[in-house]
């Protein structure tokens, strides 16, 4: 019987791609159903093909809309796909909709959920996603915790240590898997007339950050001080939510800015590699900075990834504009010398060697 990896935006294509590279490579059945929640080819389609990735065998078009019309059209459209399927086990992972979809559904169904980086808490109800993930444990039969500091959550919340496993974080196999790729693309310099370690990268798309006009400027306005004090240009891939609310509010962009189009993962990787700094308020940028060797500032009030701030390769900064530039300057200063806490890029193989072990218990 096949496994069914329930997916729906770009994180989770990233970092469930080294788990379906290892059924693969075992000739292990397994479906692709996708969501659809990230809908546009840049966001989506690319990250397949650049991961090497089968395209999804089911596709549910679920799209944009409130959280609650968004979640109705995946739990309508998942149940009879989960049905006719039957398989034996639903791996989803993070802390999207989908990933509640994907764990309500199957458990209803009787079918055994692994949840991929359980254990995550950012302690702020204010974020969607805080409350994602803890449902999505709830729902858990395996919980694949990325770090001790994760498992030890999971503890405290009262989970059982037997249904608890520390696998490292996928996201270190998925950045040695491209690392060799990125390598081979043209150089910054003739793509974008940018220099490496001369410049600000810059992610910005959570709703509580880029739908309010009062909280993204003074965001730009600090960003833009920034790479005018040190001669940064400050390279923005703008998120489709972000264009959409940068036109609404009639926001211009300062000439320090250089807007990209949202960019495949490829080439989103050789920017985070090659630069000086990044800014975000991404949970997986956190990580992926840490990763590579460069500091990051998260404009936010919390984080979900205290291993990146445990071993000073990130600062929350909160949104205010001088306490941005503080905290910038100071990452500014720090050297890229910590270790990586997330793990020895193998997470992928553990995790489908623990499905598989479970089987013939």
């Amino acid at each position: 019987m096949k496994h069914a990896f329930i997916l729906g935006t770009r994180p989770e294509i990233i970092k469930l791609s080294p788990v379906v590279r290892s059924y693969i490579r075992r000739k292990l059945p397994f479906s692709i159903i996708h969501t659809n929640q990230h809908y546009s080819p840049q966001m989506d389609a690319v990250f397949f093909k650049q991961l090497e990735l089968p395209a999804p065998e089911f596709n549910l078009n679920a799209g944009s809309g409130s959280h609650g019309a968004q979640l109705g059209k995946m739990l309508e459209s998942l149940e009879p796909v989960l049905q006719e399927l039957a398989p034996e086990a639903a791996i989803v992972q993070g802390d999207t909709n989908s990933v509640l979809a994907g764990a309500l559904i199957a458990s209803r169904l009787g079918i055994p959920v692994a949840h991929v980086e359980a254990g995550l808490r950012s302690y702020d109800r204010r974020m969607p996603e805080e409350f994602n993930r803890i449902l999505a444990d709830n729902l858990a039969d395996y919980l694949f915790a990325p770090t001790e500091g994760a498992k030890k959550i999971l503890l405290g919340e009262g989970f059982p240590e037997s249904r608890i496993h520390v696998t490292g974080n996928t996201v270190v196999d998925a950045l040695q898997h491209v690392a060799g790729l990125c390598d081979k693309l043209e150089p910054l310099e003739r793509r974008w007339n940018i220099s490496r370690g001369h410049f600000l990268l810059v992610t910005l798309h959570r709703p509580e950050n880029v739908d309010s006009k009062e909280i993204l400027t003074p965001i730009l306005e600090a960003i833009n001080e920034l790479s005018t004090r040190h001669g940064l240009p400050a390279v923005f891939p703008v998120h489709p939510r972000t264009v959409r609310r940068l036109k609404e509010f009639g926001i211009d962009l300062p000439r320090t800015f250089l807007a990209l189009e949202a960019a495949g993962y490829l080439s989103f990787v050789q920017l985070e590699k090659e630069a000086r700094l990044i800014i975000t308020d991404s949970g997986g940028v956190q990580e992926e900075a840490c990763i590579l060797g460069v500091p990051c500032v998260t404009v936010r009030l919390s984080t979900e990834r205290p291993e990146t701030v445990e071993v000073g390769a990130n600062l929350v900064t909160g949104v205010a504009r001088e306490a941005i530039v503080a905290g910038a300057e100071k990452m500014l200063a720090r050297r890229s010398n910590w270790a990586n806490p997330f793990g020895d890029g193998r997470a992928g193989e553990r995790i489908v060697d623990i499905i598989l072990e479970s089987r013939t218990d």
